[in-house]
This record gives C-alpha cells, sequence and structure tokens, in this order.
C-alpha cells in the first residue's frame, strides 16, 4: 500500500503544521531591542516538543517557521499597524502562531483556509485563525499601505538583500539525498526511480530535467536537478523516509 504525504498548497496546511511551525519560530524568532519591540512573544525557555506526521510535514513545518523568520518585521509592523495587535485575548504564548499564520493568510492572498478532510484540530490554531479573520480586511489594507510606503510591488522587496542573494544561490544547487540503506538498496532506488521515468547519468555535468546520479564519493547519496525539488518529496520513497533530503 503506497503511503502519502501531506500536500502542501496554497489553500493553507493542516493546524499541526502550523503548531509546529509556531514552536520552531518562537526558539529563532529576532528579539528586538525594547525600543524596538513590537510585540511580545512570552517565555521560550523550554525546549518545544514536536510531533511530525512525517518527513515531508517536518520540511513544510520549518519551511514555514523561516519564512515568517524572513519578514518578522513585516509582519509585526502589519498586526501593529492594522490593530491586530496587541490582542488581549490571545496570551504572549501564542504570538508565534499569530505571526506564522499571519504570514500564511498573506501568502495566500487573505483566502479562506481550506480545512483537510480527518484533520485533527488544534483549538489554538482554531482560535488564532479565527481572530485574524476578524481582522481580515485591516490586515490586507495594512499590508497594502506598507508596499505603497516603500514602492514595493512584492513582499520579496523586504527580504535583506544579503538573504535575497543566498536563496538565489541556493535555488540553483542540485538537490543531494541520502540513501536509507536500512530501509533500501541502492539498485532497488535506482530501479525505482527509472520506473517513475528518471534517467540515470554519470555526473552532474550530463544532467537534463529528468535525471539523477550516483554521487561519485559516497555511493548512498544521489543528486538531482534543483529543478525536482518539489516532485521528488513527494515520492513515496520520501515518504516511507527511505530517502532523506541532504
Amino acid at each position: 500500500e503506497k503511503r502519502t504525504v501531506t500536500q502542501i498548497e496554497k489553500n493553507g496546511y493542516p493546524d499541526s503544521i502550523y503548531i509546529n511551525a509556531a514552536k520552531i519560530f518562537q526558539g529563532i524568532h529576532t528579539e528586538n531591542n525594547k525600543d524596538r519591540m513590537l510585540v511580545q512573544y512570552g517565555d521560550n525557555s523550554e525546549s518545544p516538543m514536536m510531533a511530525f506526521k512525517d518527513e515531508h510535514s517536518r520540511r513544510v513545518s520549518y519551511e514555514l517557521a523561516f519564512n515568517a523568520l524572513k519578514y518578522q518585521d513585516l509582519l509585526e509592523q502589519i498586526l501593529v499597524d492594522s490593530s491586530a495587535y496587541p490582542c488581549y485575548s490571545i496570551p504572549d504564548e501564542l504570538t508565534s502562531l499569530l505571526v506564522v499564520m499571519l504570514y500564511d493568510l498573506q501568502d495566500r492572498k487573505f483566502q479562506e483556509r481550506k480545512i483537510f478532510d480527518e484533520e485533527e484540530l488544534v483549538a489554538e490554531v482554531q482560535e488564532v485563525g479565527q481572530y485574524l479573520y476578524r481582522y481580515i480586511t485591516k490586515l490586507a489594507a495594512a499590508l497594502a499601505r506598507c508596499r505603497i510606503k516603500h514602492d514595493a510591488l512584492s513582499i520579496e522587496y523586504f527580504v535583506p538583500e544579503t538573504i535575497w542573494k543566498q536563496e538565489q544561490r541556493a535555488s540553483a544547487l542540485p538537490v543531494c539525498v541520502w540513501i536509507n540503506t536500512f530501509k533500501i538498496s541502492l539498485e532497488d532506488v535506482i530501479k525505482d526511480l527509472e520506473m517513475k521515468g528518471l534517467t540515470k547519468v554519470e555526473s552532474v555535468s550530463d544532467f537534463d530535467p529528468y535525471t539523477f546520479a550516483v554521487d561519485q564519493h559516497c555511493h548512498d547519496v544521489l543528486v538531482f536537478p534543483s529543478s525536482l525539488r518539489e516532485e521528488l518529496l513527494n515520492l513515496d520513497l520520501f515518504a516511507d523516509c527511505k530517502l532523506l533530503l541532504q
């Protein structure tokens, strides 16, 4: 029976993704000086426990948390300018969840979030989501004012130039994955990939869109073109942890 992974679309995520992304963000967010502090994040002295459904969910949770981190200053400004913050009905311990869900809300162009079939709802996520929807018009207007003020076509304008250049370089790098040899052999991985339409080549210099190569120094590592990243992560090989993204 083929296993499935959490599907990632522009209509939102399961509640568990938001909770885990908020816990990650709580531990990595930037602590501004008191004179520049717009919002309060509560206490993060305890290391949070996270339970991920699968490897794909883990990756998406971290991706969502780091996207919120990239735009932390902008998201905080939107919350304050829209009068959505301070929000006395939501404790400081949930501010990270508020910021993470706001990032996702604007990424969906402020469209309503889909509730996934058989999804286990989390009370805190439902509460914060409903709170943001009450301010949705003001939040969208605050973002629009900020973009007009800075003559920005998109929020990517607000990413520091050093981070933007790093992301451009990283997006062009080949994708490397480890073969979990406790679960599958190199030969069986190659056979599975070839059945899915990929062709094995000798090196990265021979890459075409649907090709891959075995690392010349580590024979339990495969290398793929960067353009295949999203398709690879949706393979059952990743859902079953037979392949692991490096």
